[in-house]
């Protein structure tokens, strides 16, 4: 005999390595999580069901057609704002929250205006798509006849900021409009890939961070009537916060949840989806995020004392995120053995990072 399902089944649109850590937080609580590929044939969708999705765009398929507009399907408006830098920025000019200057790259005769009013080095990215250091363009002067005609009026040109270093901050809403956020997290990026993700909140400084940027998220996700996890990447230049990125889904800099809080991102994001009772968010330990970027696997990581081993499943292939490792402990200095450990069975590229790391917690 069947038993009955205690919640709604939650379908994701994509079935990469989010959609996976989804499946793994829900099997606890007996949420039924199902990824989907976006060429799965089209079923029949239970009339007790919730959609979400770990990617802010899809391609054009069946599955994706159905599910993508379906009334099921939570945030539905919001992934296609926010899909869209274009669209994204001005929500942010919008809402007067703080972030580089930028406009709409329409055309070739804009260069002189964009030169003299936006800044004399700028960032030109892609609308759509382009994350992970693809898709984007840094220009001068010198430069410019690099951007071809097919991209304008599908780019967006921001001022290059020149930051001190980078930090998100992850955080839910939920139906009855109650927020929850982690702490704020450093992330170093390399290549324009996220490399190491680090949490630890001693300082004063980044528990002004703290409020600072809880407000942003906030404003943000209440225009929006988000339900659900979001994450917000900033530019920290002096004791400002600088919004970079939103992205409304679980986020890779929030993967260190996983060890080191109370309840993963993952977790967090299924309990806003169901309205279920949330506690407040606790931080356990210090903890640190690797992620595994084109680097075939090594059993020794599993010999890692204090560490957590998330492995994608993945081809192994150049600049392409294959899995990741977290580690956290109350006591830095065993953090920071554990860490040593780990920087001897990695590539040696993975040095500077580490190092970053290590002189975060000291």
């Amino acid at each position: 005999m069947q038993k009955s399902a205690l919640y709604p089944t939650v379908y994701v649109l994509g079935n990469g390595q989010l959609g996976r850590m989804l499946r793994y937080a829900g099997a606890p609580l007996d949420i039924d999580v199902q990824p989907l590929a976006f060429d799965a044939p089209i079923f029949d969708l239970p009339q007790d069901s919730i959609i979400t999705a770990e990617i802010e765009r899809w391609e054009k398929t069946p599955l994706t057609e159905m599910l993508g507009h379906h009334d099921k399907f939570v945030n539905q408006s919001v992934f296609g704002r926010l899909a869209d830098r274009l669209l994204q920025k001005s929500l942010l000019d919008e809402l007067n929250l703080p972030t580089s200057p930028w406009c709409l790259l329409v055309q070739p005769t804009q260069w002189q205006h964009v030169f003299n009013d936006i800044g004399e080095k700028v960032v030109v990215k892609r609308r759509m798509g382009g994350y992970d250091g693809r898709g984007q363009w840094i220009i001068t002067h010198e430069n410019q006849a690099i951007i071809s005609d097919e991209l304008y009026d599908e780019t967006i040109v921001e001022k290059f900021i020149p930051f001190d270093y980078e930090i998100s901050l992850v955080g839910a809403r939920f139906r009855n409009g109650e927020t929850r956020f982690y702490p704020v997290t450093h992330n170093l990026q390399q290549n324009g890939i996220l490399r190491y993700s680090i949490v630890d909140t001693q300082s004063l400084q980044q528990s002004q961070q703290q409020l600072q940027a809880e407000s942003m998220l906030s404003k943000i996700m209440h225009k929006l009537d988000y339900i659900g996890v979001m994450a917000m990447e900033c530019f920290v230049v002096g004791d400002q916060l600088l919004i970079n990125e939103l992205a409304p889904r679980v986020h890779n800099s929030g993967h260190w949840t996983q060890l080191g809080c109370t309840i993963s991102q993952f977790e967090l994001h299924l309990r806003a989806l169901l309205d279920l009772p949330t506690p407040e968010l606790s931080l356990l330990a210090p903890s640190v995020m690797v992620n595994l970027i084109g680097t075939e696997h090594n059993q020794a990581w599993l010999n890692i004392p204090f560490a957590q081993l998330h492995w994608y499943g993945k081809e192994v292939r150049l600049g392409r995120k294959v899995g990741h490792i977290n580690l956290a402990h109350t006591d830095k200095n065993v953090l920071l053995m554990s860490l040593e450990k780990l920087g001897n069975e990695l590539p040696t590229d993975y040095n500077s990072g580490l190092n970053w790391i290590l002189k975060k917690l000291k």
